[in-house]
This record gives C-alpha cells, structure tokens and sequence, in this order.
C-alpha cells in the first residue's frame, strides 16, 4: 500500500526542484523566525489596521506581543506598545479616537490582564480596569463612554485556599484543571474613569475557552447601546461548555433573557448594524456532530432561520456587512481555508482568495470595515502569516506586510491537494508536501502529519513542521479523514458512532 501511494504521488506531480533558486532549506531553528500576526482591526475611518505582532522570545520561553498600527494606503507600520506583556485584544472606540487592549498589570500573583486605552492623538495607554482576577474579554459601547468586561469571581473558599486547603471537585475535562474554576460575570466601567458596576450574577457562567479551542464566544452590544448579547453556560467548568444559551441583558435593569427556545449549543451573537436582527452560531438540526450553520433571528428574539445550510460547511466566524443584508462567513473548504457571502435568503458566494488561506484556530480572525472592506492574518503555502486586506468582497488579497520575508526566502517544497475514494463512498482529500527539489520517478519515505479535532483540516498552507519534515527528503501526507469539518455535513459526521 506504501509503495502504492507513492507511486501514485510520483506520477500525479510535475518537477518543481527547478522552480526555486534558493538553496537553504527550512530548518527547525526557523521556527525562532516565525513572526505571527493576529486579531487585525479596521480603524473606523477605514485607513489602517491595528493588530497583534507576536515574536518568538527564546531566551525567556515565550511570545512576546505588541500592537502595530498598519496604513492600508502604504504598508507604513507603527509600533503602539512598547515592554508590555500579555498584549492583545485590539479593539477601536466607536469613533476612532482612541484603541483599547489586554495588557498584563501587576506583578507576582497580582499579575492579570486588564483593559487598556490609548489616545491615538498621543500619550500613554490608561488602565481602565481593576479587575482583581483578570478580564478574560471586553467590548465598547456604541457611544463611546463605556467598556463591559468579563472577569472571574472570587473562590468561594478563598480564605481556605490561601491556607491550603484546596481541594476541589473537578468536572468534564477536570484533567486540565489545576484549580476550581469559578463563574465568569459581566461588570461595566466608564471610560473615563469611574466605578465599576456588576451587570449579572449567579452560579451560572458566562461562556469560557480553552486553548486549542476557539475564543470565548464575544460580547456584542446592541446599535443604542442598551442591550449586551452573551453566552451563558449552565456551569464554570470548561467542559459544560456546550451547555451555553445565547441571552440578552438589558443594561439598564440587568435583566436577562433568552434569545431562543433552544437549550444548548448556542453562541457567538451579535446584532446587524441597525439592531433589528441577531445573528447566531447554532449546530445543523440542533446536533453537536454536525457543522455549525448560522442562523438569523429578530431582536425580539425566537429560532429565527438558517442562513447556511446550502454552504454546507463547518463555519467558524459569521460578521455582519455594512448593508445589515449579508454575512460574511468564513470555514475550511476542501484544502483551503475559504471565506463566503451569503445574502439573508440568498446563495453564498466565496470570494475568491487566489493562494491564500485565512489564519484558522477554531475560529478565523478577519474584521469588516464601515465601507465593507475585509481584513485577515492569512497564509500561502510558500509564505508564513502575514496581514492581508480586500477593499471589498470583490476585490483580490491585497498583502501588506513582510515580516516573513527571511523564511519565505527559503527553499520549500510545493504543496498540493491529494484526492482519492475513501469508505462510505465519500471523495477524500488531504495535503501533500514534496521535498525541495523533488524528482518524479524517484522514491521517498512517507510521513504522515495528521491534524486532531477531528472537526478540523489540513489546509495549503504555510506549515513549518511539514516543510522541515520535506527539507529532510520526505514526502508528507495530511489526510483530511472522514469526521473532518471539510467537506461538508455527511463527511464530518461520518465517524459518529464509530467507537
């Protein structure tokens, strides 16, 4: 069967050795090059983008993160923090005039992330909270005067816990766990300096993440600025997480409702710019092992109706577009990493990306402008991420930095789409990368690189992993198995049931 599949590879592949000039193969070393962008932010005047530049610190065994404000007109960058730790979360004021983000505050046990505000006229970023166990996530409102925040309680047996006695019961994935996990609430504080107000309570939590999984399902307020969409999980424990309700706060009395009649499995709301419907993630038919479709419902509230089932694709990020008529969607499609736009009611079209692959993590980190153009951290499989921008739906990928230039600079093996006749009479595909300088009719040892999930993929783009496995004269396989979230609703849910 190995000699089979090679063969195969052999004869399905042009020469590609002559295509590159370089003659310095990636190595793992490389890996303290890799330079990563993420969570890009289209300024409201739709001129530059900030985003999260992260750099490999080797000596201290970390990530060291800052803000860089990119002009979209001349690629021009600037760095906005400076000997920060913890860096993230960008998010522009409704008007433009200021940028807040997560940074670390304190030190020692003290040490927590907090939310942050720079004026973009000039000055140093002014802490905005003083949440004791940290902000796990945060969202402007509308008018500019406000910021909601999520943060943990305290432990209900905190004195006992500083004496040591911190056993605790542990939950669904309690393997993960180090310590009881406590309910995460949402609390608002002005901007401009002020008292903190608690929004909710209860033992219940709002939604939690887990690395490698996708982040806590956002904040979205309403256009008026007076109802906050969350998610609610029936308990702190990650593994609950399911468990989770879409809810909508009204901020003035801090009442909540629930958005639909479903019971689980909800998450990831937020309103249409004029505030009259809500947008929902929601799996097919209400079942876990099926893809997530979006649904739209009215702000009033109800089921509302699916938006995507004709896509047919696990789908990892819906934003409203500026017309308030249209999604854009985004999800793994065949071996590529694709974005869509679908119009309530209407065919989805993808939009044509050329060669590159939007960053995907459970999750995919693209921001729509107020003129509706699109921004994304993606990647080529010849060139690490970099920061990419779409003056509209109908335009190409336009990249704007080079911070991978050294290793894209290396000599790399080709990358393409394998497809063959799998069980259950499904068409599979997978990922194959040839060695630098492969030659047809030769043979090569085969390494099997396989994503987990199952619901994910292997994509054609940048891996670092399988280009220093190709350097070493190997051909690499990723096959996307049955159960990957690729090709669509039957193909993931094929293994259910399997074991």
């Amino acid at each position: 069967m190995k000699h089979r599949l090679l063969l195969t590879l052999g004869l399905g592949v042009c020469l590609t050795g002559t295509a590159r000039a370089q003659t310095k193969r990636i190595e793992l070393s490389d890996l303290q090059k890799l330079v990563n962008v993420s969570d890009p932010q289209i300024a409201p005047d739709g001129k530059s983008i900030a985003c999260v530049v992260s750099r490999v610190n080797w000596t201290d065994d970390r990530f060291d993160a800052n803000l860089v404000l990119v002009d979209i007109a001349s690629g021009t960058q600037r760095k906005l923090t400076f000997d920060r730790k913890g860096v993230g979360s960008p998010r522009w004021s409704p008007s433009g005039d200021r940028l807040a983000f997560l940074a670390t505050a304190g030190s020692g046990d003290k040490a927590a992330p907090q939310v942050f505000v720079l004026d973009m006229r000039g000055g140093e970023a002014r802490q905005i909270t003083e949440a004791a166990n940290g902000v796990e996530q945060y969202a402007w409102k509308p008018d500019g005067a406000d910021i909601a925040y999520v943060t943990p309680d305290d432990a209900e047996n905190k004195k006992e816990i500083e004496a040591h006695n911190d056993a605790f019961e542990v939950g669904d994935d309690g393997y993960l766990t180090t310590a009881a996990p406590t309910p995460s609430h949402l609390w608002m504080v002005p901007v401009g300096g002020g008292t903190a107000r608690r929004l909710t309570h209860g033992a219940w939590s709002l939604a939690k993440s887990q690395p490698p999984g996708p982040p806590s399902s956002p904040l979205a307020w309403s256009p008026d600025g007076k109802s906050l969409l969350f998610t609610q999980q029936a308990t702190p424990h990650f593994g609950d997480a399911e468990e989770s309700v879409v809810m909508v706060l009204d901020v003035a009395t801090s009442e909540s409702r629930k958005l639909t009649a479903h019971k689980a499995f909800e998450g990831y709301a937020s309103y249409s710019p004029d505030g009259s419907r809500i947008a929902y993630w929601y799996p097919r038919d209400g079942d876990p092992n099926n893809v997530n479709d979006i649904h739209v419902t009215t702000a009033a509230g109800g089921d509302g109706t699916v938006q995507t089932r004709a896509v047919d694709r696990n789908l990892v990020r819906a934003v409203w577009m500026p017309d308030g008529k249209s999604l854009l969607l985004g999800g793994h499609d065949g071996t590529r990493t694709a974005l869509w736009l679908v119009p309530l009611g209407g065919a989805a079209k993808r939009i044509d990306l050329g060669e590159v692959s939007p960053a995907w993590g459970f999750w995919i980190d693209v921001s729509v402008g107020k003129d509706g153009a699109i921004t994304f951290a993606g990647s080529t499989p010849d060139r690490p991420t970099e920061l990419y921008y779409l003056a509209s739906a109908a335009a190409p990928p336009r990249r704007l930095t080079d911070l991978n230039a050294e290793v894209a600079a290396r000599q790399l093996g080709s990358m393409e789409r394998f497809e063959w006749s799998g069980p259950d009479g499904f068409q599979s595909d997978g990922v194959v990368t040839y060695p630098p300088g492969f030659v047809r009719g030769k043979k090569y040892p085969l390494v099997l690189i396989i994503h987990g999930g199952p619901t994910a993929a292997s994509v054609r783009a940048f891996s670092l992993f399988s280009q220093a496995v190709a350097a070493h004269d190997y051909i690499v396989f990723s096959p996307n198995y049955r159960g990957s979230d690729n090709l669509g609703n039957a193909y993931q849910r094929a293994i259910f049931n399997d074991a």
